[in-house]
């Protein structure tokens, strides 16, 4: 069988490429978005240059699990490794991944008629790829869907289950009690709604986040990364940003204001703090989610003895800008 998502590849153990593809019920098309498909790839890199992606009529969700690779779309390159996502645009957009080290992958794809807004509430533009961090929650349940999308492969047998984890997903996205392996215990649920009650606005440090879950500091610690993934303030960091993307696309706060709602007065540290994260600069997003047909960086050209010839396109990241501190 071909592969769903990558040109020229066979889906089959001996490639160590698996997919599925999902046959939702009637109550899952009601829901107005599901799981079309999903699979997972291993790579070396001597076999795999080059790979050239599949044009798509879905938003798909791609994630690396181990290695490093890059993303080439449309002429612009967005570097990616182990934990980074991002949604690669529905359509025919020219797209391939260049590894840089043997590499494992996942992705999904979304469908339905409300698949844009699951894809827009994780914190992605419809338009373009931009990198952002997947949780650990988020990489346990991607594994999970590919493995039960696989074993159900062509029918609906799992629909139900297949929009349990997806829901999850989503719902670890956005900071709820989603644990790698079912619930958070009450402790940690606690200092995770805690932070969600604030909408991220207050600077809880490691200690008073012991405080809230009564525990010793270091038992706390050890504790949230065994259930979620990850260290507490890593995990703060991560909400911070998702909230930013937010108060920025949906509610037209400026850099300045989005910074001090998520607790961070200083606009250059928000900036900065959120192109780590998101991957460029806050306000790059503000523009890239205003005008989808926007480019981040403009055209560029060098003058030649015959005139001027364009100039390579610039990876998918951008500098902290002038209007990152306007206020």
């Amino acid at each position: 069988m071909d592969s769903y998502l990558l040109e020229g590849y066979q889906v089959s153990p001996d490639t160590l490429i698996v997919e599925g593809w999902h046959k939702p019920g009637s109550l899952t098309r009601s829901s107005g978005a599901w799981i079309q498909a999903a699979g997972s790839a291993v790579m070396d890199v001597p076999d795999a240059a080059d790979i050239r992606l599949l044009p798509h009529d879905q938003y798909i969700w791609f994630a690396v699990e181990e290695g490093k690779l890059t993303l080439q779309w449309q002429g612009h390159r967005l570097a990616l490794s182990a934990n980074d996502s991002c949604f690669l645009p529905a359509g025919s957009a020219d797209m391939c991944l260049l590894p840089d080290t043997p590499v494992r992958i996942l992705w999904m794809a979304f469908e339905g008629p409300l698949a844009p807004m699951v894809v827009r509430k994780m914190g992605a533009l419809l338009h373009m790829p931009l990198r952002q961090t997947a949780l650990p929650s988020q990489m346990y349940l991607a594994r999970q869907i590919v493995q039960v999308m696989v074993r159900h492969t062509g029918t609906g047998n799992a629909t139900y289950q297949l929009q349990h984890l997806m829901y999850g997903m989503l719902a670890s996205h956005w900071g709820q009690p989603v644990a790698m392996d079912a619930m958070l215990s009450h402790e940690i649920a606690k200092v995770v709604d805690a932070l969600r009650a604030c909408q991220y606005k207050e600077n809880y440090s490691l200690a008073e986040m012991a405080e809230i879950s009564r525990m010793p500091m270091e038992t706390f610690r050890k504790r949230f990364v065994s259930e979620v993934g990850m260290p507490p303030l890593s995990y703060v960091l991560h909400c911070k940003m998702e909230r930013a993307k937010e108060l920025l696309r949906e509610q037209n706060c400026t850099v300045r204001q989005a910074g001090v709602e998520v607790g961070m007065q200083d606009p250059y540290h928000f900036s900065k703090q959120f192109k780590n994260i998101v991957g460029i600069s806050p306000s790059a997003f503000i523009k890239q989610a205003a005008n989808p047909d926007a480019t981040i960086r403009k055209e560029r050209k060098r003058r030649t003895r015959t005139g001027y010839e364009p100039i390579e396109p610039e990876p998918l990241e951008d500098e902290l800008e002038d209007e990152d501190f306007d206020e």
